[in-house]
Parts: structure tokens; C-alpha cells; sequence
């Protein structure tokens, strides 16, 4: 359904030390600014952009949204985490484990990178 998701920033080279490290865990080449300055990752089809904002306001997180990154191991879900907070992320909600849902039982873990946007690893374990 989606062809790419794009994310605004307010320091692009924090931005990639953030998602250099967390999306280095499933695989994703870090990241080079482009001509106009915008980050790229690749993964399975589908693209996140991080850029500053084109109309020049500062970049501000979703109220209520979230960005989903899919795992293939609870391990997988732990080292995105860990590879967050110690990359300038901030560990909210519950602590990484399984949340039990009408629709299987899910390994989750929850954070929010260096400009607030909230974010997920998910892996469905059932």
C-alpha cells in the first residue's frame, strides 16, 4: 500500500546517526544526505525518508501517530531498541516484550527518535 513514508527533522545528521543505527539492525545501509539533503533508507520494497521540512517551520512528531518497522525475531525487536536509545532515541511505553491482542500475541518495542516521532518494532509471534 505505501511506497515510502516521509519524516521531518530539525538536525538531518542527528537524524542519521538515529536511523543509521535502528534500521541498521534489519539490514538498511546507512544513509547518505541526497542534493537535497534528505535521507534515504531502503528495505523490502518500501522507503523512509528523513527530511527537513520543505516549507521551512520546524519539524514537529504526529499527535497520535506511528511508524511500524517489522522484525523477524524478538532478539531483532530488542537490538532496534537498544540501537535506538543509545543512538539518541527515548525508550516509551511498556519495555520491549509481548503484548497479548484479539489478533495473536505481538514482541513489541517503542520509541521515539531524536525529533519525537513515535515509532514500533513489531514481530508477531503467534
Amino acid at each position: 500500500m505505501f511506497s515510502h513514508i516521509m519524516l521531518g527533522s530539525n538536525d538531518i545528521a542527528r537524524s542519521k546517526t538515529f536511523y543509521d543505527a535502528t534500521l541498521g539492525v534489519i539490514g538498511c545501509e546507512p544513509a547518505e544526505p541526497n542534493a537535497k539533503g534528505r535521507l534515504t533508507y531502503a528495505h523490502s520494497g518500501g522507503r523512509l525518508v528523513i527530511t527537513k521540512p520543505l516549507n521551512g517551520e520546524p519539524a514537529t512528531p504526529a499527535n497520535g501517530g506511528t511508524i511500524g518497522f517489522a522484525m523477524s525475531s524478538p532478539e531483532q525487536v530488542d537490538a532496534w531498541h537498544k540501537a535506538g536509545v543509545e543512538n539518541g532515541g527515548e525508550a516509551i511505553e511498556n519495555p520491549p516484550g509481548i503484548r497479548h491482542t484479539p489478533t495473536g500475541d505481538l514482541y513489541l518495542a517503542y520509541l521515539r527518535d531524536p525529533d519525537g516521532n513515535k515509532l514500533c518494532a513489531l514481530y508477531k509471534a503467534s
